[in-house]
């Protein structure tokens, strides 16, 4: 004759396990749908990330849009003259810079006197000066968007 407790205690078993077995299924199909989630979100910032890169590869060739009719021949330097119309536009040096499509540095550099720019690059300086402190912020505003 069968153990009443015993067969009692794997009919326990059994039942406990069918509803823990239901309970981790559904955990399992909700895990199992995040995961794709998760997988097709990173593919997205990557597509993302890629489409950043060009753009800001692209803008960074892009030169700056001359404004002026000034033949760059007949420019003359001048290292003061370039952070006075800096500060007359009140535009800080990494604002210059990125107006005229150079790096912060250059623009510091140029006025301190240590180097001069290119002769490529006298056309965007040209430019500058003929912008007032509005269009100037306009470009600006433009630039960062």
């Amino acid at each position: 004759m069968p153990n009443i407790a015993a067969i009692l205690k794997e009919e326990i078993a059994r039942v406990a396990r069918k509803e823990t077995r239901s309970d981790t299924q559904q955990l399992k199909k909700a895990s199992a749908h995040h995961r794709s989630d998760i997988a097709a979100l990173k593919r997205r910032i990557s597509a993302l990330e890629k489409l950043v890169g060009r753009l800001g590869k692209a803008a960074a060739k892009a030169a700056p849009v001359a404004m002026s009719d000034e033949p760059a021949s007949s420019f003359r330097f001048s290292a003061s003259g370039l952070q006075a119309q800096r500060k007359r536009l009140g535009l800080s040096a990494s604002e210059a810079a990125l107006l005229l499509g150079v790096s912060d540095q250059s623009v510091y550099k140029w006025e301190n006197g240590k180097t001069r720019p290119r002769a490529s690059q006298f056309a965007s300086i040209a430019a500058l000066r003929g912008l007032s402190k509005t269009e100037a912020a306009a470009r600006l505003g433009e630039l960062a968007a």
